[in-house]
């Protein structure tokens, strides 16, 4: 086999939660690149008719389903489907995700359930929708996004952080569980990554956009497409022996303890 192949997505079917825009469409179009077929979902129907023109304007034929990942009923009702179009998803990536900025002594408790159920419990309902189905099939690839705060913490973001962490040993988890299946379960950790979200903290003279390029040994944002690569090995037969890892794509500001004020 050429090496290359190894790293070939055709005739897959890729579902990619929240596909709709920014990290998602970015592994979707990836994806497709790769010979993928891109299966997106979202909640909200203006997004999936943005998603398939965009997608469309690049060549994509994009099947898209409006599905809150949340609702396990619903869920099972598109996988259900997808199975009997497509036969089975091969490669989920569990994107859909949310972050909510509110100090901990102010965080309602519905505030933080709901980014535990769409960050944390969400991923386990999607996952556990598409196993058996997997199983049957001889094997799948289910990648969870998982973030650096599944390892560091930070102010404000308590929920999300909880959420993430929790789902960086879900993806452990579920590896330990169905790695025997060959079902490979891993995670990528973006670092700060320019999207729309991040958009207004990025701009010059912003503190946190200051903070972020002087934190990252990159010395820079990262982009949506510097997650595609790392997308494509674990969504791959490249990665078929990689299981219960998560990938952390963030430029080094894990590896580096950050820069004394008076260096370079």
């Amino acid at each position: 086999m050429n090496t290359l192949d190894l790293f070939s997505l055709k005739g897959k079917i890729a579902l990619i939660t929240g596909g709709t825009h920014g990290i998602g469409m970015a592994i979707g179009k990836g994806f497709a690149e790769a010979g993928a077929k891109i299966i997106v979902n979202d909640i909200m129907p203006e997004k999936i008719i943005s998603a398939k023109k965009e997608y469309k304007e690049n060549g994509i034929d994009v099947t898209t389903y409006l599905c809150d990942v949340t609702n396990e009923n619903t869920v099972n009702e598109m996988i259900a489907n997808i199975e009997e179009q497509f036969g089975g998803v091969d490669i989920l990536v569990n994107n859909a995700g949310i972050i909510k900025r509110i100090p901990s002594m102010e965080l309602s408790v519905e505030d933080w359930k709901t980014v535990i159920d769409i960050d944390l419990t969400a991923p386990f309902i999607m996952s556990k929708a598409v196993a058996a189905g997997m199983k049957k099939k001889g094997g799948g690839k289910i990648i969870n996004m998982c973030s650096m705060m599944s390892e560091l913490g930070r102010n404000t973001v308590a929920s999300y952080a909880a959420a993430k962490g929790g789902l960086k040993m879900l993806t452990r988890n579920l590896a330990t569980e169905w790695a025997r299946y060959n079902i490979n379960v891993n995670g990528i950790g973006p670092g700060y990554i320019e999207t729309a979200q991040t958009a207004p903290i990025r701009v010059d003279g912003h503190p946190f956009n200051e903070f972020i390029i002087k934190r990252t040994p990159a010395m820079r944002w990262g982009k949506t497409d510097d997650l595609v690569g790392g997308a494509i090995y674990l969504a791959s037969q490249a990665s078929d022996f990689v299981n219960g890892h998560i990938l952390y794509i963030d430029g080094g500001i894990l590896a580096s303890l950050g820069k004394a004020s008076n260096e370079e």
